[in-house]
């Protein structure tokens, strides 16, 4: 069963100006469908947990905290930023 992956609107204003801001735009898109196709798959299995609870996943050239509801199959994307 898959996970739905959202953002909060922070990470969608941070992945906006990441995208806006990249010598290679194509670069930061196919890193965030990378890193997305992966969450909705398994969360778990990729990135580190921190301690408080939260999930940090790198996909050069950006990186994303995250935080997964097992109950609710969600993934919702903190924050975004370059790696």
């Amino acid at each position: 069963m898959k996970y739905t992956v959202v953002n909060s609107s922070i990470a969608d204003l941070q992945l906006a100006e990441l995208w806006l801001q990249a010598s290679d735009r194509q670069q930061v898109a196919d890193a965030f469908d990378r890193m997305e196709s992966e969450l909705k798959r398994d969360p778990n299995s990729v990135g580190r947990m921190h301690p408080s609870g939260w999930s940090v996943v790198a996909v050069p050239p950006i990186v994303a905290a995250l935080k997964v509801s097992e109950d609710d199959r969600l993934v919702k994307v903190l924050s975004i930023d370059r790696r």
